[in-house]
């Protein structure tokens, strides 16, 4: 994993002229695969490819908000997955601090899925 992330750096520092947004850039990338991680328990999708995740921004200091939806208001996961989300943002070392949102407004549907989440669920 450390090679890999060494070459994302360099990666990153290629398209980026301003060393701050290569760093920002890498760092966005680091949290999105973290997050990739965290599953709906119910769906055999991750959630950022699930299209759970609505924003996604780090400030200057490398601290994440995070805007996310779930799948419906009633979903059983309401109370974990904010907190699993959070802990996953929070894995790469270089967070500071991290937070999630919950928020139910554009409401979640199927259309906020990568293609590759819909092709795993035979949705074409």
């Amino acid at each position: 994993m450390f090679k890999l992330s060494r070459l994302a750096k360099a990666k990153a520092a290629e398209q980026y002229a301003d060393p701050l947004e290569a760093q920002r850039a890498w760092l966005r990338g680091e949290i999105i695969n973290a997050l990739r991680q965290v599953y709906d328990p119910e769906i055999p999708v991750n959630i950022y490819d699930l299209g759970l995740i609505y924003a996604l921004t780090l400030d200057d200091n490398n601290n994440v908000h995070i805007k996310m939806t779930l799948t419906s208001p009633g979903c059983p996961v309401a109370g974990s997955l904010p907190g699993q989300v959070e802990a996953a943002a929070r894995s790469p070392i270089e967070v500071n601090d991290v937070t999630v949102e919950l928020v139910w407004s554009p409401p979640w549907n199927q259309s906020r899925m990568s293609e590759a989440a819909r092709l795993q669920l035979d949705m074409f």
